[in-house]
């Protein structure tokens, strides 16, 4: 699988939180190229399944990526204007001149404007323009607007992929259609491996609203463990320190409260014995990707996180190496297919402590 055309359909797609169905369509032409199983759940995830070579019943990884985007909505329609809410998080200092597509009775080509500088106070002139001052311009006359557009209609990014300089490529969207093309690539390295586990690769929904698609994904597929993968802030200027990962550097791998320590060492080993360059993430709470919702599932599932390095996420320019992104897919391939079936029953978490005061309580040494 070619991974900048890959990448490039499924960015350029549009598929905010909840009308995800134009990029659905592609991931399961891409998915069911190498599932065994494909089928959409009531919320709209798509779940392929790759079966596993072991004796059945066999356990199961999840592996989820979100394949919904921010966007906007028609807040308001004010004589032929749109005035907008966000879906998600959008950095509105970049909305300013940028060309949309109003989702109304029919598509619209429109711009992002607001008031010229000339008709701004002094005061606000070296600020950036705030949300509810901007507004979207379809060029049509008040009465066709009010006919073709709605209250609650959504908008998206008029982004086109870029292909820059050394194997990077920039556009709306990355977050998280890169990890959706990893899933692609892994279940095509799985159709050439031998594998135990069974394997269900997800590309969620309504993520960027609040993990939605995972926890129910989660929920119906009931897997031994999970691995989410998201993207996490790649260095850049202004933006450095621990909280940031190095671009071209391979994925990260996170470690923390969020994830479980022998998912996170199986990851790493799977990495070494790739001679796949990887980077570790400390994630000392809340990870906000679908691994945070996955975790706390049913009565819990084990869970790891790869991270593609990003540089400026939520705008229209996310940057990526697309190195990253396919060093991610075979690092996920190499753990899935170094499972064995007694791997789960290590994942089990002893209280030291409860198992301490049991002993002294029968005369037993803990």
């Amino acid at each position: 699988m070619e991974i900048a055309s890959l990448v490039k359909e499924l960015t350029e797609a549009r598929g905010p939180s909840g009308h995800e169905a134009e990029v659905r369509a592609i991931v399961r032409a891409r998915f069911g190229a190498f599932a065994d199983e494909l089928r959409e759940d009531a919320l709209g995830n798509l779940i392929a399944l790759k079966r596993g070579a072991g004796a059945a019943p066999r356990p199961s990884i999840m592996l989820a990526g979100h394949m919904d985007e921010i966007a906007l909505m028609v807040l308001q329609i004010e004589k032929g204007f749109l005035r907008v809410a966000q879906v998600g998080g959008f950095d509105p200092r970049v909305l300013q001149g940028q060309r949309v597509t109003v989702h109304g009775r029919r598509e619209l080509p429109a711009l992002v404007v607001s008031v010229p500088p000339h008709f701004t106070e002094p005061s606000e002139q070296e600020k950036p323009v705030p949300l509810e001052k901007l507004f979207v311009d379809v060029g049509l006359p008040p009465a066709e607007v009010d006919a073709l557009v709605r209250v609650g209609d959504v908008i998206t990014l008029a982004a086109r992929c870029t292909q820059l300089a050394s194997g990077y490529v920039a556009c709306k969207s990355m977050d998280d259609r890169t990890a959706v093309a990893a899933l692609a690539l892994c279940l095509e390295e799985l159709s050439r491996r031998t594998h135990s586990w069974d394997v269900y690769a997800v590309a969620t929904v309504q993520e960027e609203v609040g993990l939605k698609g995972a926890v129910t994904s989660a929920y119906g597929i009931d897997p031994d463990i999970a691995i989410a993968i998201d993207v996490t802030f790649g260095q850049q200027p202004g933006v450095a320190g621990p909280e940031t990962a190095k671009m071209d550097g391979g994925p990260t791998i996170s470690l923390g409260p969020n994830f479980h320590p022998k998912i996170f060492e199986g990851l790493v080993a799977a990495a070494k014995a790739l001679e796949i360059p990887y980077q570790v993430d400390p994630i000392p709470g809340a990870s906000g990707t679908d691994a945070w919702g996955i975790q706390v599932t049913r009565s819990g599932i084990p869970c790891g996180l790869l991270g593609i390095p990003v540089r400026a996420m939520h705008t229209p320019v996310e940057t990526v190496a697309l190195r990253d992104i396919e060093r991610t897919a075979r690092l996920a391939a190499e753990f899935i297919c170094r499972l064995d079936a007694g791997f789960a029953q290590t994942l089990v978490v002893k209280d030291a402590l409860a198992a301490a005061e049991k002993s002294a309580g029968t005369g037993e040494r803990a």
